[in-house]
């Protein structure tokens, strides 16, 4: 564990012990001394968007993005903490830099209050520190209004054993009568558990779909993280994608692609095109599907199964929809 000092601390209105049952420190990084969790949330296996740019807003297209991110997926920490009110951003962010420099991870990306980009703190509590990602009580005005005087950085390194980690650091100042705050994000590279889904609908189970509803969603097609590339496990889903084609070569279907909500909208809806574009490539080159019977069309997370506001309803939004033309 990576260890945060800091002299003697006086509590003030700090909570007398953290406030989330179950929830401990990160093995990797503690907390700054005197510090309370607030906060916590853990996923084994999830997709994460960290900053590590400039946010800028674009007025004409009504929507922000982030000069450059970091599209992960693994194990996925989230944690907030309380800080005494008398210890400075300046002092707690030191002291985070240090430690994670003496770990061999380097900064990808830092910056300060305005510096950090547009509308800032609102991205934070929206995606961050609302009770939809984090579990616990950080409705007080520090989480909330704290991210526009903040300070960021994201750091990039490896554990010993050569998994990929990143760590995102967001310190807050004090807000009017509250304390200080930290808010740390973890991501640490793992490969996901397979074998916890049955298998996808077959080609006849396809067929009913379309038939009863117009569209038919695919989940057993899979892809890298921020990547357009087919992985091997999505041979049975092709397949039996293929099969059904084969058994009505009258049909003709819209092939589109759907992400969640996480991440850069214009990224997902590029990312989204070349995935359903992948798939359509696939189909004809693989399994001899007549490419006039198919259009590719990515659509991001502009049509949602289910609330990304938690993982089980983004993970149903992320799929491939074979609709009927």
């Amino acid at each position: 564990m990576l260890c945060l000092g800091s002299a003697s601390l006086a509590y003030g209105k700090m909570p007398a012990a953290d406030t989330v049952k179950g929830a401990k420190d990160h093995p990797l990084l503690s907390r700054f001394e005197g510090a309370k969790l607030v906060g916590y949330d853990v996923k084994e296996f999830d997709e994460a968007m960290l900053p590590a740019g400039k946010r800028i807003y674009d007025s004409k297209e009504r929507r922000a993005s982030f000069e450059k991110s970091f599209q992960l997926e693994g194990k996925v920490t989230r944690i907030a903490y309380v800080v005494p009110r008398e210890r400075s951003t300046l002092e707690v962010m030191r002291n985070y830099e240090a430690a994670l420099a003496k770990a061999g991870m380097k900064t990808a990306f830092s910056c300060v209050k305005e510096t950090c980009g547009d509308d800032i703190g609102d991205y934070w509590w929206d995606k961050r520190l609302s009770n939809n990602f984090i579990k616990g009580d950080v409705s007080s005005t520090i989480f909330i209004a704290g991210p526009r005087e903040g300070r960021y950085m994201v750091a990039e390194g490896k554990r010993p054993n050569g998994a990929p980690v990143h760590v995102a650091v967001l310190a807050l100042p004090p807000y009017k009568d509250d304390e200080g705050g930290v808010y740390l994000e973890i991501v640490e590279g793992k490969a996901m558990e397979s074998g916890k889904v049955a298998a996808s609908l077959n080609a006849a189970e396809m067929a009913k779909s379309i038939a009863n509803e117009g569209k038919v969603a695919v989940y057993g097609v899979y892809f890298d993280t921020g990547k357009a590339e087919i992985k091997p496990d999505s041979k049975p889903a092709l397949a039996e994608m293929a099969k059904m084609l084969q058994q009505d070569r009258k049909l003709k279907v819209f092939v589109v692609g759907h992400t969640d909500n996480q991440g850069v909208l214009a990224q997902n809806l590029a990312l989204s095109q070349q995935r359903a574009d992948a798939v359509v490539k696939a189909l004809a080159e693989g399994h001899k599907v007549d490419p006039k019977r198919l259009s590719a069309k990515g659509v991001a997370a502009y049509a949602p199964l289910a609330s990304n506001r938690a993982e089980d309803g983004r993970s149903k939004n992320r799929r491939v929809e074979l609709v009927e033309q």
